[in-house]
């Protein structure tokens, strides 16, 4: 249905005649109140959006992505926290089974989370949302990389030396250094009254008593580390070092018949013994360390052994 139309009438034509007032002033009008409701939604949109809650669509997607991310992020942490769980028990392993079986030492904590420094690294995460979370997780992701590599580090040392297994069989100190059949134990390891000093000491080693001037042998292959010739304590003594962790002393000799950085096999004549040094007679003072530690010679040797085994596995008898 068509507008109703206003008419007036015109007193010069003497007619009526279509009012173009009205016409403008409801153009007017209309414009108005479109200009009034604009102003009006600008003015509800500014007020609300800055109440609290009220999002614009872009800081409602902007808000989502942030969502995702921070769950993302969680996400990495509890794959960090599984890593980090298997990681510690291989490390345990390491220090505690393969590593001491070659004679090597743990791999300390201050070695294995040692830092990587340059914080600048994070600076990336400043000002960004959750930047504390992100930096959180790239420095447990840095140092469990850093633990990961000093574990594979690890491993090819002992893959190395599990290479040389037959060699630890042969360097690892496991014959008398005597004919056991021409000497008596006289003094096992552990505390013991000392003779001389009159007190209670631990024996470090074990005394085997018998004659003078009867070679004493290697008992394990490896390189002699020192030697010394004096007339206290140990009085003339070798150390070998056998490797893997391993070292044997043999103090109190009559004569040292090898040199320091010599290359030893098991069962050369390194000495003979005698009663240097602070000894109430002949007799060889023999000491097994591992890793820089005295332990019981005893455990390495077989008393059931036979002559002819041992003249065998001597080399200068």
């Amino acid at each position: 249905m068509s507008r109703e139309k206003k008419y007036t009438f015109n007193e010069q034509t003497n007619s009526y005649e279509i009012d173009r007032r009205s016409a403008r002033a409801a153009l007017y009008r209309t414009g108005g109140v479109l200009v009034a409701g604009l102003a009006l939604f600008l003015g509800f949109f500014l007020f609300f959006s800055r109440e609290p809650g009220f999002e614009t669509p872009k800081a409602s997607l902007l808000a989502h992505r942030n969502r995702v991310l921070a769950g993302e992020i969680a996400l990495l942490n509890e794959r960090i926290d599984m890593q980090d769980e298997e990681l510690l028990d291989l490390a345990l392993r390491d220090n505690l089974v393969y590593r001491p079986v070659f004679g090597m030492g743990e791999i300390g904590n201050d070695v294995r989370e040692a830092a990587l420094g340059a914080d600048d690294r994070y600076a990336g995460y400043l000002g960004l949302d959750h930047q504390d979370l992100m930096t959180a997780t790239a420095l447990r992701v840095d140092a469990l990389t850093r633990r990961a590599y000093v574990q594979s580090r690890s491993f090819d040392e002992v893959k190395v030396l599990s290479s040389r297994a037959g060699d630890m069989a042969s360097c690892i100190p496991s014959i008398y250094p005597v004919n056991p059949r021409t000497v008596q134990l006289t003094s096992p390891f552990g505390a013991r009254y000392h003779p001389i000093r009159e007190a209670i000491v631990f024996h470090e080693g074990v005394d085997l008593a018998g004659p003078a001037g009867q070679p004493v042998y290697a008992t394990g292959d490896g390189v002699v580390e020192s030697t010394e010739i004096n007339f206290s304590g140990y009085g003339n003594v070798v150390v070998i070092d056998h490797g893997f962790g391993y070292k044997t002393r043999y103090a109190h000799l009559m004569e040292i018949k090898v040199l320091e950085g010599q290359v030893i096999i098991r069962g050369d004549q390194i000495g003979t013994l005698g009663s240097s040094g602070l000894s109430t007679g002949p007799h060889l003072h023999y000491e097994v360390l591992y890793r820089g530690e005295p332990v019981n010679p005893w455990n390495f040797l077989n008393p059931d052994v036979s002559p002819e085994e041992y003249h065998k596995m001597v080399r200068n008898g």
